[in-house]
């Protein structure tokens, strides 16, 4: 029996272009991939495990079908196709041909049109078995006793095949046709199919199961009651139109004989340049093996070289992979797990502990692994504490994912971890920033295996154990229901190889990543900046910062009767009470009331804009604008500070714990959570005040010392651009706006005005982030052609920065990324789309991103080298946070006068800049932040 593959290639394209649409795929030149490697992941397993005999894909054409001259509306909803898909479509004709598999396409006619042609043919003839393979459903209508959908698996699911036993179980009708009858009632949201308002799936289903097809339903709507009966006669002509328009077209005039089907010998040649071009190394291997694999380019970075996924259609599992995990369980077992580490250049460990919280979990026990599929599980007790601390205070390499949660718990047990650290985590981040990094998914996209989640595992809190023999899987049967972990409660057994595991997984991701991270260039950003800072962060987050609660709750106070006097002066100005927090009475009173502005914006429901943007372009036409701005700094600041700050204090410390995130930003910037404390304004008094509640530990002997990074963007910028009237002003100590404000207004500096200094600011900050004339004229409440006025004459003033800026652009198109002084990349591949908003961001972001990023790197240097210079010295003074360019210590002030400089001199001489650009660091100390800063 011959076997038919026919292959719907606009939809499964379209599938697979946006099942990556969050963690797209791209080649080192920043062309978008995930079309035609999800596609080409399909093909390959038809080729490889179903033995076709024929094979074709089918495509649509731009060309109108019937169905738009029935029904001009037909899947005229469709958002536009992306740009990124659209430019991949000769790409999977190419790769068909390469595969000399025939492409199959007619203008007036849909690929399921082409296809049905072909499977009724094939059908009608004999001696063939069709598998149509698409995701959609529509096709169930043309399924028969030899022809069946094969519908390819999701997220690691296997493919399906479907066929005419499974029409009651999926669809509820018993006959393929009806389907058409179905969507005849129901409609297609996706084609735009209109169908009978008020009919749904399960109401189809019903009907037609009562009288088989809509021509018998409009035949008999007597036997209908109520609303249905109405709508169902009301609508009539609606359902006709309806399945016509879903009804397949079997009689294509195609000119395709079975021969030309025949599945025939791929042109290797062919298949090798497209794998080349698009840096498809995972399929190259496949398919050639290690000879066939051509590297990447360097010059362009190799990047999805570095970040292609491989995708697999099933995912193997503990089940079905040959595993040999160790529990070291009795002293002579330990004794050889640690005789063992002990010879290990490298090792992967991974703790197991009762809770999420670094300070309340107690440590159950340790995995390590050194060799894929083998792994140790290590239950802990006291005695053993002195040989893990040998183990783990080793030079050996240690890897881990998500390292900091793992060196938080053991620093809090006092246990050091030693040796270079590699975070698969961190390291992950760097060569795919844009995917998602958790091990889970690293180990389906890398390794095509599912881990067993812990939620699987754990058992409900007050039920005893169960017996030690129990098999892992039915007690995670069991216990998924379970909302609360109760990680201790799970057999030693269990847990030993739920950890082994993880541990194995993560060795292994470390096997796949660490040659991606060399050949991306990223290599001495994880083991320079990244790595190093990790126990770091772990330091700093366990230290903590003292607050005081009582300042809090008046600075709270102080701050609630400012903002019930900005809502009063709000009304008075409105002349009536309303709901200020409220968009929509906002809005009325803005624009309908008071008529601030003719034909006001409104967002997609009908409401007025009254967003940040919206009120800030309004400053200066009404008083009542300054106020409903200042409500709503100060009602933020009191619900996110003030009010939440107590509830961040740790009862075992009395201090606030913040999370600190490495790679969160794109630039490198660092950021916190739980609280966040990066957003806390300084510019503004509330903001400020804030501030005043942080204050010294309680024990005797200490002050706040704050470290500052001077204008920090500013000097990268001037070393990057090379400018010398920038670069001068820096050297002598010359303020720079004033400086910019004397050029861009043509006046002697004495002469500098205030307002030409706060306007000079605005540029000077502005031009790192691109600011346009319209953003600039927004910013100061100027008119935009002054504004622009403005920029043309610092673009004059100071050509070297404009080179820069053109320089930088250029070369991010070209190479498709662009690089901080500490080596790190980000990627732009919307430098070169079509859409002018897409490609005037990406333009915008590579400006500022080696700006940005080098000031990231520069900070996170500086902490490194600070927090050695702490420890080394066995100082009491410890480093506490880190916010945007400044660095928070809790001062002894015994050591003050011999710390503080060599503190400053860590921080000046992290990074040094090009063109002896001096960088300079601003200090204070004080009773509270506030005053330190």
């Amino acid at each position: 029996m011959n076997r038919l593959f026919l292959l719907d290639g606009m939809a499964l394209i379209y599938r697979a272009h946006f099942a990556l649409i969050q963690t797209p795929i791209r080649n080192s030149k920043g062309v978008n991939t995930s079309a035609l490697y999800g596609f080409l992941n399909t093909l390959l397993a038809i080729l490889e495990k179903e033995a076709p005999t024929h094979i074709g894909v089918a495509f649509d054409t731009s060309a109108p079908t019937p169905r738009h001259t029935l029904f001009p509306a037909y899947k005229a909803q469709r958002d536009e196709m992306p740009e990124e898909l659209a430019a991949a479509i000769p790409h999977v004709k190419n790769l068909c041909r390469a595969f000399h598999i025939p492409v199959l396409e007619l203008d007036g006619y849909e690929a399921d049109d082409i296809i049905g042609t072909l499977v009724t043919r094939a059908e009608a003839e004999g001696g063939i078995e069709s598998y149509m393979v698409t995701p959609d459903k529509d096709f169930a209508q043309l399924l028969s006793p030899h022809t069946w959908i094969w519908k390819p698996g999701r997220k690691g699911s296997d493919h399906e095949v479907i066929g005419l036993p499974q029409l009651p179980e999926i669809w509820g009708v018993a006959e393929a046709a009806q389907i058409i009858d179905l969507l005849g009632l129901m409609g297609d949201a996706v084609d735009n199919i209109p169908g009978i308002p008020g009919i749904g799936p399960k109401t189809a289903v019903k009907l037609i199961s009562e009288f088989g097809s809509v021509e018998n339903i409009l035949a008999n709507t007597a036997k209908l009651k109520g609303k249905q009966k109405e709508s169902i006669e009301a609508n009539a002509d609606k359902a006709t139109l309806s399945k016509n328009l879903a009804t397949i077209i079997r009689d294509v005039p195609i000119e395709v004989t079975w021969d030309d089907l025949i599945l025939s010998q791929r042109d290797d040649e062919a298949l090798k340049n497209l794998f080349n071009e698009f840096e498809f190394r995972t399929f190259t291997k496949r398919l050639f093996g290690d000879a066939g694999a051509a590297a990447p380019a360097p010059a362009k970075g190799g990047k999805e070289a570095a970040a292609e996924p491989t995708l697999f259609e099933t995912f193997r599992t503990i089940r079905d992979t040959e595993h040999t995990y160790h529990l070291a369980e009795t002293p002579e077992q330990q004794a050889e797990l640690f005789t063992l580490l002990g010879q290990q250049p490298e090792f992967c460990f991974d703790v197991e502990t009762t809770s999420l919280n670094r300070f309340e979990a107690r440590l159950l026990g340790i995995a390590f692994s050194w060799k894929a599929h083998e792994a140790w599980y290590l239950p802990y007790s006291d005695p053993l504490f002195t040989d893990l601390k040998t183990v783990l205070s080793s030079p050996a390499k240690k890897i881990g994912h998500n390292l900091k949660y793992d060196l938080s718990i053991l620093t809090r047990m006092g246990l050091a971890v030693g040796g270079e650290i590699f975070d698969t985590m961190l390291a992950d981040t760097l060569v795919s920033p844009e995917r998602r990094h958790s091990m889970d998914y690293l180990s389906e996209t890398l390794l095509g295996y599912t881990p067993v989640k812990l939620a699987d595992l754990a058992a409900p809190a007050s039920p005893a154990p169960e017996p030690a023999t129990l098999d892992l899987f039915s007690h995670a049967e069991k216990s998924k229901a379970s909302k609360e972990l109760d990680v201790a409660a799970i057999p030693v057994e269990i847990l030993a190889e739920y950890a082994a595991e993880d541990a194995d997984v993560t060795w292994q991701l470390y096997q796949k990543i660490a040659p991606l991270l060399s050949e991306s260039g990223q290599e001495k950003v994880l083991t320079g900046i990244e790595a190093p800072l990790l126990p770091v962060l772990v330091r700093m987050e366990m230290e903590g910062i003292e607050v005081n609660p009582a300042s809090l709750s008046v600075i709270g106070d102080e701050l609630q009767q400012q903002i019930d006097q900005l809502a009063k002066s709000i009304h008075a100005h409105a002349d009536r009470s309303f709901n200020i927090a409220s968009p929509k009475q906002l809005g009325e009173i803005l624009f309908d009331q008071l008529n601030l502005i003719e034909k006001a914006k409104k967002t997609k429901t009908g409401q007025y804009k009254t967003d940040e943007a919206t009120l800030a372009s309004l400053e200066g036409k009404h008083p009542i604008i300054s106020d409903i701005l200042s409500w709503r700094e100060a009602t933020k600041l009191k619900s996110t500070y003030l009010d939440a700050l107590p509830n961040h204090i740790m009862p075992s410390t009395g201090r606030i714990h913040t999370s600190f995130h490495q790679l969160l930003a794109a630039t490198g910037r660092l950021a916190s959570s739980d609280p966040n404390l990066q957003n806390i304004p300084v510019r503004s008094e509330a903001g400020r005040k804030i501030r005043k509640a942080f204050v010294p530990r309680a024990s005797g002997g200490f002050t706040l010392l704050s470290c500052d990074y001077s204008q920090i963007e500013l000097r990268v910028m001037a070393a990057l651009a090379n400018d010398a009237t920038m670069i001068e002003a820096f050297r002598n100590h010359i303020d720079i706006h004033t400086v910019t404000a004397a050029k861009v207004f043509v006046v002697d500096q004495e002469n500098v005005t205030s307002d030409m200094r706060r306007t000079a600011k605005m540029v000077n900050f502005g031009i790192i982030y691109g600011i346009s004339a319209f953003g600039l004229s927004q910013r100061l409440g100027i008119a935009r052609g002054e504004a622009s006025a403005i920029i043309e004459a610092y673009f004059r003033e100071y050509p070297a920065i404009k080179e820069f800026m053109d320089r930088t652009i250029n070369e991010a198109r070209e190479n498709g990324y662009v690089e901080t002084l500490g080596g790190r990349r980000r990627y732009f591949p919307d430098l070169n789309s079509g859409n002018q908003s897409l490609r005037g961001n990406a333009e915008r972001a590579a400006i500022n991103s080696p700006i940005q990023g080098t000031a990231a790197d520069m900070i996170k240097l500086a902490m490194i080298r600070v927090d050695a210079l702490l420890r080394e010295s066995s100082a009491r003074t410890k480093m506490l946070l880190q916010v945007h360019d400044e660095l928070v210590f809790d001062l002894a002030e015994e050591e003050k006068e011999e710390l503080v400089p060599k503190i400053l001199d860590a921080m000046r001489t992290a990074l040094p800049l090009p063109h002896d650009v001096p960088v300079e660091v601003e200090y204070g100390t004080g009773a509270n932040w506030l005053v330190a800063h």
